[in-house]
């Protein structure tokens, strides 16, 4: 079905029925990716216990009886070092002044820093309500709980923020913060198909699928040096082909994906496949081919070709 018909089938909202966009903000490995996966039931976003793995403002989009809300996952607001990094935080920093709330996630194991310090700072400057959101709660120590919170607390008492805390990987405190984000939505109507997870197109899941499995596979040998590009997806009854690049910037990094005859990219593709069939219910070929571009992520040519734009 192609996308047009889908969003004709939008129904009208029922009378009370409340829907808005949520940007999910945050340094760097606070477990965004995680929760969100966790509020739509179903995993759109990969996770990675590498920092800085999210890249393109994902949607997702979850539908209840009485409300739809749709989640903008966003890249971890850092200091960039490079013409990537650049524009991934440019990008988070957009997503701010275009969402209706905004969920600023921290990691509530350890007390706030000076990336969280600045976080709240760049967002008491804009009037978009926002939500102090402490996430691994599962992970605090007993005896140090209490100053943990009381360093965020002060943050969000600064700017009168309400607070949640929550563990995004056990699901503890989920349904009283989705409950807290529906309320602070207006009522609106369906923005997607009440039947609609995410936005974004099989071909990008896909991509994002397979360089999951890579920063798993490789660690920090390969860490944010990669880009996919999906070549080719071919659909039959019986099974769907996949054809894609892995690019590298240099030599040693493909040797290191490709590995001792072939074994690491065998894994990585063996793993991202599975992952794939979950996605389309049904059989993957998967082939990977690996291929090196220097400095690619200081090039705004190869940047935007690999679909990382600056977004106005």
């Amino acid at each position: 079905m192609s996308d047009t018909a889908s969003l004709s089938m939008i129904p009208p909202a029922p009378e009370g029925f409340r829907s808005g966009f949520i940007g999910i903000v945050g340094r760097p490995n606070v477990g965004k990716s995680t929760l969100m996966n966790l509020l739509i039931g179903q995993k759109v976003a990969i996770t990675s216990p590498i920092a800085q793995t999210t890249r393109n403002r994902l949607r997702g989009i979850l539908t209840t009886d009485t409300a739809q809300m749709i989640f903008v996952d966003t890249p971890g607001i850092h200091k960039p070092h490079h013409e990537l990094g650049k524009v991934l935080v440019h990008n988070a920093r957009m997503a701010i002044t275009v969402v209706d709330v905004v969920l600023f996630v921290v990691d509530g194991s350890v007390p706030a820093g000076r990336g969280d310090a600045f976080i709240a700072e760049l967002l008491a400057r804009q009037s978009t309500p926002v939500f102090l959101g402490l996430n691994k709660v599962d992970l605090r120590n007993d005896e140090t709980a209490a100053a943990v919170t009381a360093s965020y607390q002060s943050l969000a008492t600064a700017q009168g923020w309400p607070v949640a805390e929550f563990s995004a990987l056990t699901g503890a405190g989920q349904s009283a913060l989705q409950t807290q984000l529906e309320t602070a939505l207006a009522r609106g109507p369906y923005y997607y198909p009440p039947d609609l997870i995410t936005d974004q197109p099989e071909r990008f899941i896909m991509g994002e699928l397979i360089r999951e499995q890579i920063l798993h596979h490789t660690r920090e040998e390969v860490p944010h040096s990669v880009a996919i590009a999906i070549d080719c997806v071919e659909e039959s009854k019986a099974i769907t082909r996949v054809l894609a690049t892995i690019y590298v910037e240099r030599d040693s990094q493909k040797g290191i994906l490709i590995g001792k005859r072939g074994s690491m990219l065998k894994a990585i593709g063996s793993s991202a496949r599975e992952q794939m069939q979950k996605l389309i219910l049904g059989k993957v070929y998967l082939e990977l081919f690996v291929k090196v571009q220097p400095r690619w992520r200081q090039s705004r040519l190869h940047l935007g070709e690999l679909g990382y734009q600056r977004e106005e």
